[in-house]
């Protein structure tokens, strides 16, 4: 299967944002992709940076404006979408939701973002109110997609349960950065960190990771901060780990790979993990700590 991903940088114009993911949708398509994933609140600046009571006016309802215009798009090149939106869900309730669009144009499901963090310039509890769906994999007509959000990518439980309810694959959105005071060592080691990780649940669960994040420097509007260089490097792991692609760090980029299902098959036969899990031991997960 070939899998596109639109790796871009935003700004306050969400018109712009819009055009700049579709034209990146258009040139994955056009090189074959079956499927395409943009990066977490792609329509949008990561307004998470601060704690302000305006930016809840860029949340929007699903179905609503992105999905009736990405859900065209998808319909019209016939392609599966990834897409990731800030969701007002009720007054008061909105959440940080990927959505997925058929080929055909209609909603296959969506997922909201359950693990909500709290850093600084990552203020999300102040607007996300953590997802109530579930790991739930989203069937499709390009398979069974285990699609989770950014945060999410730290937690080797929420893959693991994706994995274990079907999903072929592990698709992450994902706005992810350095803020400016961090020194380059620290730096060096959060990116490190975050890239192995997820490699980590591409080997244990024996299928491909799908990491596409922003790029590009975003200010803080409240000037607390000196903002967020987002640091791109969006990429694919195969099901042993295996860099399949790593983007530029500070370039916007689409690209084009092909996925071997099969793979899945064939390394969980030599690594059967799954066989060997002591379900019979594990009770300790369901506490928040054991001393």
């Amino acid at each position: 299967m070939k899998v596109g991903i639109v790796q871009q940088a935003s700004t306050d114009d969400r018109q712009a944002n819009i055009e700049k993911s579709m034209a990146g949708i258009r040139k994955c398509a056009a090189e074959g992709a079956e499927l395409v994933i943009l990066q977490e609140l792609h329509t949008g600046i990561y307004f998470c940076q601060a704690e302000d009571v305006d930016k809840f006016d860029m949340a929007e309802s699903i179905p609503g404006p992105s999905t009736d215009a990405f859900g065209e798009l998808a319909r019209e090149l016939g392609i599966v979408l990834v897409l990731s939106l800030f969701e007002k869900r009720a007054p008061g309730i909105y959440h940080n939701t990927a959505v997925v669009m058929e080929k055909d144009g209609s909603m296959a499901g969506k997922y909201r973002k359950m693990h909500i963090p709290d850093d600084p310039a990552y203020y999300e509890k102040f607007y996300f109110t953590p997802g109530d769906m579930g790991f739930d994999p989203i069937d499709t007509s390009v398979g069974r997609l285990g699609v989770l959000v950014c945060w999410d990518q730290w937690y080797p439980e929420a893959a693991r349960l994706m994995a274990l309810a079907g999903a072929e694959m592990l698709i992450y959105p994902t706005a992810i950065g350095w803020e400016s005071t961090d020194p380059q060592e620290e730096k060096d080691r959060q990116f490190g960190a975050w890239q192995t990780i997820q490699r980590g649940h591409a080997v244990a669960n024996g299928l491909p990771v799908i990491v596409v994040n922003r790029t590009g420097m975003e200010k803080d509007w409240t000037e607390v901060t000196g903002g967020i260089q987002f640091w791109g490097q969006s990429f694919v792991a195969g099901p042993q780990g295996e860099l399949l692609y790593v983007a530029p760090a500070d370039e916007e980029v689409t690209h084009v790979l092909e996925i071997d299902k099969q793979r899945t098959e064939d390394v969980r036969r030599i690594w059967p993990f799954f066989r060997d899990r002591r379900i019979d031991a594990y009770d300790g997960l369901l506490k928040r700590y054991l001393v």
